[in-house]
């Protein structure tokens, strides 16, 4: 499915700025149909006179009128000429009567979308439409009239273009408050007019006990904080309704999420809306997942360090040997045990589990440049193209087969003369293909090496990667070497 950047460059008649807009206003399409208990479609002309969907939001606590998604199409007749006038003329446009929707009574009404700078001096880029179910209507609750009126407040700040308002940080929405687990109204004092039951029931856990409604926040907080406990800093101004901003209360080992929404009229400040989420479970979750993270980091570090160590004794022992034979044999086992840590030393640098593998083999690269190459033997090595990130199932065992493939080229390829070593790196979405090319004497055709390094490559590409190897000599001299890898085939197999 095209995304709504896609979609709406295509039309052709947006700017950078319109469409991060639009982007923050489809990001609160959720909170806008929960308020408004109806689906909600956001619009943008085309270049022939006409509207394209490129964001649509279900109602959590309502009948959706759209059972299919109607992201990608063009606006409907019975729609066209209300969305085009509220585009046109700036102002929001109620449609005169029912609308008539597979058989279903509807009430319409489109918002133009404008961008900054409120009053007449923001630009209109888009519509929003609003689509309520008629055929489900009831006498309406205190909290769904609460709910209506503050949809009402934030649609008239999209057609002023006071909101969505910029200047809010952007958050993750794990965990990020919605409608549904609560919400408090407050005035432009900061008393609170109105709780939802949710609301109520996340600060009495928190330590409240009383009611909400004609309580300053501030004051409500100030009462559940323990004293000697420090605070954000935000908090103040995330609870007087001042700033669009994000806030953490924790208190008797319960942490509430809360997020402000200012609503002005014409860009003067009339109260506030604050949503607020019981998150104490997520945050032990994050605090689990940071500390195994941390863990994971030590265990990679640590035994980079046991790798580092093997491969100094290694070279110890390699030195103290008394025959070529031993000393060579040694000296590769050290290569291999170091191409290793590498790989562990940058899994110990980051929180995920995947390595930019084009930062790792270029140090691979000068390891094997420094310790293959003989008294007799100038190899210039170089890579190009790009390995991207990769998984570290994949990274230990491709670093590994590179370093057999290098050290080959480099001892055998080019022994005893000068030449060069080239690796090459292709990668598709599906597919990363490496060759590694040396200017040496070559092999003769058809001949692979029966050596260990051979074998290694061969068990490492074929037997843990899935893929494919192939020698072959280049016209006129040298050796390349072909290694073909499925970027999917660990994901495919069994655990």
């Amino acid at each position: 499915m095209s995304t709504l950047s896609d979609l709406v460059y295509a039309q052709g008649r947006s700017r950078a700025e319109d469409v991060e807009w639009l982007h923050r206003l489809a990001g609160d399409g959720q909170l806008l149909a929960d308020l408004a208990f109806a689906d909600i479609v956001l619009w943008v002309p085309t270049s022939d006179d006409s509207f394209v969907a490129v964001a649509h939001t279900r109602p959590s606590g309502a009948a959706t009128l759209f059972y299919r998604d109607i992201v990608g199409d063009r606006v409907r007749p019975q729609w066209r000429t209300q969305v085009r006038d509220a585009f046109q003329t700036g102002k929001i446009v109620d449609s005169a009567s029912p609308d008539w929707f597979e058989e279903t009574p509807t009430r319409v009404r489109a918002v133009p979308v404008r961008r900054s700078g409120g009053g007449e001096a923001a630009q209109t880029i888009g519509v929003l439409t609003r689509h309520t179910n008629l055929g489900e209507a009831r006498t309406p609750s205190r909290q769904q009239i609460t709910f209506n009126d503050c949809a009402d407040e934030l649609f008239g700040m999209v057609a002023t273009g006071d909101f969505p308002d910029m200047s809010a940080p952007t958050s993750p929405r794990r965990g990020a408050p919605r409608a549904s687990d609560g919400l408090v109204r407050l005035d432009v004092d900061g008393i609170t007019t109105f709780a939802s039951p949710n609301a109520l029931s996340a600060f009495n856990r928190l330590g409240f006990d009383d009611e909400l409604e004609g309580e300053s926040l501030v004051e409500v907080v100030t009462q559940i904080l323990p004293e000697k406990r420090q605070f954000d800093e935000s908090l103040p101004v995330v609870l007087t309704g001042r700033a669009p901003w994000r806030a953490d209360i924790e208190a008797r080992g319960v942490t509430v999420s809360l997020r402000t929404i200012p609503l002005r009229d014409h860009g003067t400040r009339i109260g506030a809306i604050v949503l607020c989420r019981d998150v104490t479970e997520i945050r032990h979750q994050e605090q689990e997942l940071i500390t195994k993270d941390a863990t994971i980091r030590e265990i990679h570090h640590r035994v980079k360090n046991n790798l580092q160590t093997v491969a100094s004794l290694l070279r110890i022992q390699a030195r103290r040997s008394h025959t070529d034979e031993a000393k060579e044999a040694l000296t590769q086992a050290m290569r291999r045990v170091s191409a290793i840590a590498v790989v562990h030393d940058t899994l110990s640098e980051g929180l995920a589990q995947n390595v930019d593998f084009d930062e790792v083999f270029d140090r691979v690269l000068k390891l094997v440049a420094e310790v293959a190459a003989a008294p007799n033997t100038r190899a210039r090595t170089h890579s190009t193209g790009r390995f991207g990130t990769l998984p570290s199932e994949y990274a230990t065992p491709l670093a590994l087969a590179l370093t057999e493939l290098v050290t080959n080229a480099v001892e055998h390829g080019l022994a005893g003369q000068e030449g060069d070593v080239e690796i090459v790196a292709e990668r598709t979405d599906d597919q990363l293909a490496v060759r590694v090319r040396d200017t040496g004497s070559g092999l003769p055709e058809g001949q692979v090496g029966r050596g260990l390094g051979t074998q290694i490559v061969r068990t490492l590409i074929q037997g843990e990667l899935g893929g494919t190897i192939d020698w072959h000599t280049i016209m006129g001299s040298g050796t390349e070497v072909t290694i073909e890898i499925p970027l999917r085939y660990i994901e495919r197999s069994p655990v």
